[in-house]
């Protein structure tokens, strides 16, 4: 059974950095296609990011890009998201979510493996 869990959430101030992490388990992890999704109050879960288990290739929502950056460590079994320059609109629950597929995916119903969430708030 896949399972991942997120971590690195917290709160802070308009314009600076925070680092999510995401463990995986199982020895299959270098296979999963990995992404980040988040989701704000009210609002609807979007994709943010995203890299690909055969070429490594990453992917951006356009109001991320330029600021966020997802990288992998298969020896680790984790993906990371490192977040810089932070707004007050990228408050939300951030999930990291996993696909057995090559390709990587925006929608949710895409990915099949959830982790519970990690809190990112950014206020001054």
């Amino acid at each position: 059974q896949v399972q991942v869990v997120e971590s690195g959430g917290g709160l802070v101030q308009p314009g600076e950095s925070l680092r999510l992490s995401c463990a995986g388990s199982g020895s299959t992890f270098n296979y999963w296609t990995l992404a980040w999704f988040r989701q704000a109050p009210g609002k609807e879960r979007e994709f943010v990011a995203a890299i690909s288990r055969s070429s490594g290739g990453t992917y951006y929502a356009d109001p991320v890009k330029g600021r966020f950056t997802i990288s992998r460590d298969n020896a680790k079994n984790t993906v990371y998201l490192q977040m810089n320059s932070l707004k007050p609109e990228d408050a939300a629950v951030y999930y990291c979510a996993a696909r057995d597929y090559s390709n990587y995916a925006v929608r949710p119903a895409d990915y099949a493996y959830w982790g519970q969430g990690t809190q990112v708030t950014v206020s001054s």
